[in-house]
């Protein structure tokens, strides 16, 4: 079989709970329950707000169509899709698959479908499985290819993983979940320039992805004739993305077996899902400084880390897309005032992190693997050098429902939302159907009224 085969046979297949392991479901909902909470703490980036208003001026408002969350109207489900997905990617803290950020792609996408009434609610959880299965799997394989070439992992394989979604959520058949897929690797693709000049496209990518899946879906659906190499041909997806032949039997026969949900990890801070490990070792660090600030800080990470656009920005920072992509920056900022918040990284100009970022050299180094670093300080007074090596992998921000509630109540926490909503989010991803989707949209609208009453 081809690879569309394959993973549209692997897709339709979820249509059978027991296909889906206890694991894999149980991560599904950490996966929802994290992307709902971290949105809330979204709310009062400006992201959504743009996107909202490109939406009604494309689609108008819809009274039966979906809520765009920070707002209050509602448009179509679409544009709904790519406000919400703005709103969900405002701190960069959604949950990373590799490089590529699924879960704020593909959870505004299934939200505005169901409010919309485009799916049932009870198929919300393995649509959900089969988009990370699907953009998990040539993320793994292929992302060490096209990201180091500028390519972004969310919006390449993003719109990829929208179409395996919402091929389910349709109930398309094998043959019409095929042709969505080969759609999708037509319609495809994202750069990471935005990175390197701090400026916010990249915002509105996972929107965009989730709207190309969605409308590759209906494509099929309505009977698109669509090619059945589109992965594997020698000008299709692998080819022309990663540059290289696709071992189409080494591929597929990762499909239901490695469970790609599986590496989906939470980020901790307000960063890039990269900068993660060295703010936590920025944070060991600061505990043995006793408030000394070094005079030469070396940081060594991993080649591919070390080269994504924006990693090595030196400033002069003039937005938090620049900040909270600059290893040095996010370095400055927790050895001076520890644990980044939204309201740190959006500190553009402050002097002393600035000559803090003149003093750190970053060293791509081939020996550390990803998810790891090495922070070396020395002093200008003599004091006796200090090390702080981090040894970290998927396993450590892999959170377990405990772990995860305490980071959404605390992120929440810096927005003023209290712990009443993330009990019901909880609620609402542990039994869906029972407890309404408007339970979760009741939290975003209350956060609109707490704003508007501040506001006054």
């Amino acid at each position: 079989m081809t690879v569309t085969q394959s993973l549209a046979t692997f897709i339709v297949s979820l249509n059978q709970p027991a296909n889906i392991p206890q694991q894999v479901r149980e991560k599904a909902k950490l996966c929802l329950m994290n992307g709902y909470g971290i949105a809330l703490a979204c709310f009062d980036t400006p992201y959504a707000a743009v996107a909202a208003t490109a939406a009604l001026a494309i689609d108008g408002e819809q009274p039966l169509g979906a809520t765009l969350l920070s707002d209050g109207r509602k448009t179509s489900m679409l544009g709904a899709t790519l406000a919400n997905g703005a709103l969900f990617h405002g701190r960069a803290q959604e949950d990373a698959c590799g490089a590529a950020h699924l879960g704020a792609i593909l959870i505004p996408l299934l939200t505005a479908a169901v409010e919309s009434g485009h799916m049932p609610i009870d198929r919300m959880l393995p649509a959900l499985i089969a988009g990370y299965e699907a953009g998990g799997l040539l993320e793994t394989n292929y992302a060490p290819a096209t990201t180091p070439v500028g390519l972004r992992a969310s919006a390449l394989y993003g719109a990829i993983a929208a179409a395996a979604s919402a091929s389910f959520a349709l109930h398309l058949t094998v043959a019409q979940t095929a042709a969505a897929l080969a759609n999708a690797a037509s319609f495809a693709g994202g750069v990471l320039q935005s990175f390197e000049d701090g400026t916010d496209e990249w915002r509105y990518q996972l929107g965009i992805a989730a709207r190309n899946g969605w409308v590759a879906a209906e494509l099929a659906r309505a009977g698109s004739v669509s090619a059945p190499c589109a992965f594997e041909g020698g000008n299709g997806f692998v080819r022309a993305y990663a540059r290289q032949d696709c071992d189409v039997q080494a591929l597929t026969s990762q499909i239901g077996k490695t469970w790609f949900i599986n590496r989906v990890v939470f980020k901790p801070y307000p960063v890039c899902a990269f900068n993660q490990s060295p703010v936590t070792a920025a944070l060991r660090l600061r505990a043995r400084l006793n408030g000394k600030l070094p005079a030469q800080i070396q940081v060594r990470m991993n080649p591919y880390e070390t080269g994504y656009a924006g990693m090595n920005s030196r400033g002069p920072f003039h937005s938090v897309s620049g900040t909270l992509m600059s290893i040095p920056f996010c370095i400055a900022n927790t050895l001076i005032y520890g644990p980044p918040t939204m309201k740190k990284m959006m500190v553009f100009d402050d002097p002393a992190i600035q000559q803090l970022v003149d003093r750190i050299a970053l060293v791509p180094d081939a020996g550390v693997q990803r998810l790891c670093c090495e922070i070396d300080v020395q002093f200008d007074d003599g004091s006796a050098a200090l090390t702080e090596s981090l040894q970290m992998t998927i396993a450590d921000y892999n959170y377990s429902r405990d772990t995860l509630r305490d980071l959404i109540l605390r992120v929440c926490a810096e927005v003023g939302v209290g712990p009443a909503a993330c009990t019901a989010i909880e609620q609402f991803v542990d039994h869906p159907a029972q407890v309404g989707l408007q339970t979760v949209l009741d939290c975003f609208a209350q956060l609109r009224l707490q704003c508007a009453h501040a506001s006054l």
